[in-house]
């Protein structure tokens, strides 16, 4: 395979420049060209629900300084936004006028908040959280609000309803579900959380659908709940999940996967020749589960982006990294590995649940399927052992033997 002489990245997150930066590191001599929609450089999302809406710190985590690309001969191009791409003509095209060829292509979109689909969704003055300037904004209608009123139950909703409290507004969270994030970590974990959150005195509606939200031209007054009860609030977020950026990829005719996410192989390849996608819409065949999944988290855009390098410049490696994630509440800090499934998987709990230092073990046919730390931070090289390496263990041995012995 001749080596390209151009790699256009779309999208400049830490997906894209983190496949930016790799292909330099890498020793590439050819031409690379970052473009992003974002004017300011690339910037990790995690500290957008911790440290800046706390309050903790008024900047991101940036993925390079400021003078790195230009040191790195990468053409970075903040505030420009690709609006079609031509397979045939391997031609990007943007709403600055330009038009760029590529030897090889890498989407890196990433995702956008969902919107809630009831009256008064698309109303001026909803809050979401995805970026640098929605962080801020948020953090300043927190520190001026009496009532928060916050949709949805996820790991943006949670971090965010800690940080209301921090600034001593009074929130309730809302959702459907019985209980808080046991799609991923099931109910018993999910209970420590909801309890953490009561402890600290946020109001759960749980189990309750939003019908509507109410107010008019001049902004949001509350949101009315399927039963006919108005929750009053001076901020009202909207933190359903993210929806992955495909439209760019989807007129271009890539293939689309189930989740809505763009089809991918093992090493990240889709089907047109030499378009690689990374990050939050890549729908990725892993080899380890045998199937295509598509992970949101930070560690995931962050490897694949540093992965795809390689099968840019002609390896075909496939990606086989365990999906991390990791959130802050309150006095509550925790790593997850893994992927389980709640619902049928075996809960192992090492430590006690009560005092919230434990780990959460999820097995699968007497094999680790994923690994949770929560406030203990000694074995995090053997959680991530016995996760990758699908350990067999049993019960037992999770709660009282050496975890380092075991991986």
């Amino acid at each position: 395979m001749a080596e390209p002489r151009k790699i256009v990245v779309v999208g400049a997150g830490l997906g894209g420049a983190s496949a930016a930066a790799a292909l330099r590191e890498r020793g590439y001599p050819g031409e690379v060209l970052l473009m992003g929609s974002d004017p300011r450089r690339p910037y990790e999302l995690p500290p957008l629900s911790k440290g800046v809406l706390l309050g903790n710190t008024d900047e991101p985590d940036w993925v390079h300084e400021e003078k790195y690309y230009g040191e790195h001969n990468i053409r970075f191009t903040p505030g420009v936004t690709a609006t079609r791409i031509e397979l045939g003509a391997r031609l990007v095209l943007d709403d600055a006028g330009g038009e760029h060829r590529f030897d090889r292509l890498v989407l890196a979109t990433g995702s956008r908040p969902r919107t809630l689909p009831v009256p008064g969704g698309d109303l001026p003055g909803l809050y979401t959280l995805r970026t640098l300037d929605d962080a801020l904004k948020l953090r300043s209608a927190f520190t001026a609000a009496e009532r928060v009123v916050i949709v949805g139950a996820g790991w943006i909703g949670s971090e965010a309803a800690a940080a209301a409290r921090t600034h001593d507004a009074d929130v309730t969270v809302v959702d459907p579900v019985r209980v808080p994030l046991a799609n991923v970590v099931g109910e018993t974990v999910g209970g420590v959380f909801r309890d953490l959150h009561a402890e600290k005195g946020v109001h759960w509606r749980l189990g309750e659908q939003v019908a509507e939200i109410t107010g008019g031209p001049d902004g949001v007054r509350g949101v009315r709940l399927a039963g006919g009860e108005e929750l009053t609030a001076d901020v009202v977020l909207v933190a359903v999940g993210a929806a992955p950026r495909v439209e760019l990829a989807h007129a271009a005719g890539l293939e689309l996967s189930d989740d809505g996410g763009v089809a991918v192989d093992a090493s990240l390849r889709t089907a047109a020749p030499d378009v690689y996608a990374v990050g939050d819409i890549a729908a990725h065949f892993h080899p380890r589960y045998g199937r295509r999944i598509r992970v949101e988290h930070w560690a995931n855009a962050k490897d694949q982006g540093a992965h795809v390098a390689r099968n840019l410049l002609g390896e075909n490696e496939p990606f086989l990294a365990s999906p991390y994630f990791f959130t802050d509440q309150y006095e509550l800090g925790c790593e997850y590995r893994g992927l389980a499934d709640p619902a049928s998987d075996e809960l192992v709990v090492r430590g006690d649940l009560a005092s919230r230092e434990f780990t959460a073990f999820w097995l699968r046919e007497g094999r680790v399927a994923a690994a949770m730390n929560v406030n203990m931070w000694d074995d995090g090289d053997a959680l991530g052992a016995l996760v990758d390496g699908r350990a067999t263990v049993t019960a037992e041995q999770l709660k009282t033997a050496d975890l380092a012995s075991l991986a």
